[in-house]
């Protein structure tokens, strides 16, 4: 038993990069199954103690790696995959919320940054770019956690809740620093530059993309959104009705649905959009068709609305559009600063008369 253990072991430590790489990816694989709302307590204690681990084993690999005798090789490599899978937990989690909050093209920051872990994580092996890695994707993962944390505390988004989760993860990952050099002075002290560059890196690029309203608007989520003939209200339920829809995969090939449209008809975007509990905040919907004259997007409306947190499905809203031109046509779900919560695309026809309608309610 204990030959097959050393023979186990003396695998894995051959394979130490690879098996790194497959611990990171069952975090993203775990946490992409089990994270639900963001204001619930459970969720908020999974994320604490995802980073509690992933800050506990890189410190305890400092430790070992500051040693002139770098210890039991068998700890070393229990030590690397348990922070890459509390890493890749907490990087999922942090996916998770991040692709709900908004359409793709407003997350993709976030998800080419995962990309790079990847492949920094098959690059930075040395032991002083190990510990800028680990350090630096710590000061991440804090910084995103402080970004989803903080508006649901405050029961308010917007730059102010913002630049507060900024200065929470850098007090907070400051001291953890002070920690590490404690830990292991000699071999921090060769890596606190790069680390403090990064670590500016960093927060200039989230900086950056929150104020180019490329951030999401965490955490704020689109629950359900689309077009239809009709909507209206049923006691705590709103029935719609619209034609059949086609499969959701295809818009992402570009074909988006077609409504043929009446003379004197309306034209109705249903959105339910969750937000935390006691959070309340202003959301609008911009209504806009493609001039193909001037090949771009031409605002026809935007109905502004509060909504309310707090309910799991969403809070519900719906707007219209009379008599809307025959044309490409996009609705952006948006906040009031205009960072993108989703979009719906169609295309409108003429046509002498109504089609044949579904009926539908809404919960």
């Amino acid at each position: 038993m204990r030959a097959a253990l050393q023979s186990t072991m003396t695998w894995a430590r051959t394979r130490e990069r690879h098996i790194s790489a497959v611990a990171m990816a069952g975090g993203f694989a775990f946490d992409s199954y089990a994270f639900g709302r963001i204001d619930r307590p459970m969720t908020q204690l999974v994320f604490i103690a995802y980073l509690l681990a992933a800050g506990g084993t890189i410190a305890a690999l400092h430790v070992l790696e500051s040693r002139p005798e770098k210890g039991n090789p068998r700890t070393h490599t229990i030590l690397v995959a348990a922070m890459q899978f509390a890493l890749g937990a907490l990087l999922s989690g942090f996916c998770v919320f991040y692709i709900r909050s908004a359409a793709l093209a407003a997350s993709w920051p976030f998800l080419l940054f995962m990309a790079a872990i990847f492949v920094g994580n098959e690059y930075f092996r040395a032991y002083t770019s190990r510990l800028v890695f680990a350090g630096l994707l710590f000061f991440f993962s804090l910084y995103s956690y402080a970004i989803l944390l903080v508006p649901v505390l405050l029961a308010r988004i917007g730059s102010l809740p913002f630049l507060l989760s900024g200065a929470v993860a850098v007090a907070v990952f400051f001291v953890y620093m002070k920690v590490l050099a404690r830990l292991g002075h000699d071999r921090y002290r060769g890596a606190r530059h790069q680390i403090a560059a990064g670590m500016l890196a960093i927060t200039a690029l989230i900086n950056l993309f929150y104020f180019a309203k490329v951030f999401p608007p965490l955490p704020l989520v689109l629950s359900d959104a689309g077009v239809y003939h009709n909507v209206k209200r049923v006691g705590a339920n709103f029935q719609v009705q619209g034609e059949d829809e086609p499969e959701a995969w295809r818009a992402l090939f570009g074909i988006y649905p077609t409504l043929h449209m009446g003379p004197r008809e309306k034209l109705y975007l249903y959105s339910a959009v969750f937000a935390p509990y006691r959070l309340t905040t202003a959301i609008e919907h911009r209504w806009e068709w493609y001039d193909p004259k001037s090949r771009s997007w031409s605002l026809q409306q935007r109905v502004r609305f509060s909504i309310q947190g707090g309910r799991a499905d969403g809070y519900r809203a719906y707007s219209f559009c009379s008599e809307p031109k025959a044309g490409e046509w996009q609705v952006n779900i948006v906040t009031s600063d205009g960072r993108s919560i989703g979009r719906r695309r169609f295309s409108v026809q003429s046509a002498a008369q109504t089609p044949v309608l579904e009926t539908k309610l809404l919960k």
